[in-house]
């Protein structure tokens, strides 16, 4: 019964002012996301409204690796599979004319959660690099699999017939609806998240990442704990899958491709690893930098690495750490 006491009744320590600033950063992530429409109102909204879905997306899919890697120190290069089964599940239901989104997102939901069992089980029988490089071959093999659907697309991907609908209704196709469906997805995994995280389950997780061999000896499994954690972040993963498909209306195999988990990677180095709003802030900071220097240049990721170096080099703990504390 001593790691429950260690665990669960651990006296609560007063904030610093360093992480006080740190739990007031959220909010303002979240209110900024929420006034950005209305601070459109006035004039042409709909590129700016494209570009912060996409940011939105792309921090949902962030933050379940920020999970996994920041949390639990399971650095996974596959992670964009469950992305591209997300959006995959959509596409091909819409192409046989179910649009319906509860039935698409419990197929996102069934095929996420049973690929991250079957690929985490074998998954995490390794460590370290054998680790990364099995759950990078699992990712290949998944988008192996969707450049061979030549019945949807292929190497070419597929164009959603239609956008989900609810109840029958059809206000996905709105771009502003669109943009709040997304909105209240990510501040709803964030909650998920953050209390996941706050929980002795994410207490064990950290304690796991620290020292597994300690916490197997006071009397912690760290293989279900692990798994569980890489259930919940193929799941998150899924879901940001089901709104890109939406989002843009297409889906393609690099969807799954290693170069989409190498983003995500990127995107929580520069946010800052163990940082839920760390990864929101670096998935603004990357597609941003993406979208300005893709004007000038096809080469793009030429200028972002050094940039990506210089952060990791003179800001370790990525964007959020100069506002001060993790999440």
């Amino acid at each position: 019964m001593n790691n429950l006491v260690d665990l669960d009744a651990a006296p609560a320590l007063a904030p610093s002012p360093r992480n006080r600033r740190a739990m007031i950063l959220p909010v303002v992530i979240f209110a900024a996301f929420a006034l950005v429409p209305l601070v459109l109102l006035f004039g042409s909204q709909n590129y700016i409204l494209a570009i912060v879905t996409r940011i939105m997306i792309l921090a949902l899919g962030a933050m379940a690796l920020d999970l996994l890697i920041g949390y639990g120190a399971m650095i996974s290069f596959g992670h964009a599979a469950f992305v591209g089964l997300g959006a995959y599940s959509v596409a091909i239901l819409a192409s046989h004319g179910i649009t319906d989104g509860f039935v698409q997102l419990a197929a996102v939901i069934a095929s996420s959660v049973i690929f991250a069992l079957i690929t985490g089980a074998i998954s995490l029988r390794t460590k370290g690099v054998y680790f990364i490089m099995i759950t990078l071959a699992f990712g290949q093999m998944l988008f192996f699999l969707t450049t061979s659907l030549a019945a949807y697309g292929g190497d070419d991907g597929l164009t959603l017939a239609a956008r989900s609908t609810f109840f029958g209704l059809k206000f996905m196709k709105n771009d502003l609806a669109m943009y709040y469906v997304t909105f209240g997805v990510l501040l709803g995994a964030y909650i998920l998240l953050r209390a996941v995280v706050g929980s002795r389950f994410g207490r064990v997780l950290r304690g796991i990442r620290e020292n597994p061999v300690r916490m197997e000896a006071i009397g912690f499994a760290p293989y279900r704990y692990q798994l569980t954690a890489y259930v919940i972040a193929g799941l998150i993963a899924g879901v940001s899958g089901f709104l890109l498909a939406n989002q843009t209306e297409f889906v393609s195999p690099a969807y799954t491709a290693w170069q989409r988990s190498g983003e995500l990677i990127f995107v929580l180095v520069l946010g800052g690893l163990g940082s839920l709003h760390g990864a929101i802030l670096g998935a603004a900071a990357f597609t941003i930098l993406a979208d300005v220097l893709s004007h000038y240049t096809e080469n793009w990721a030429m200028i972002f690495g050094p940039i990506l170096i210089l952060v990791v080099l003179f800001a370790r703990g990525g964007i959020q750490s100069l506002f001060g504390g993790k999440s």
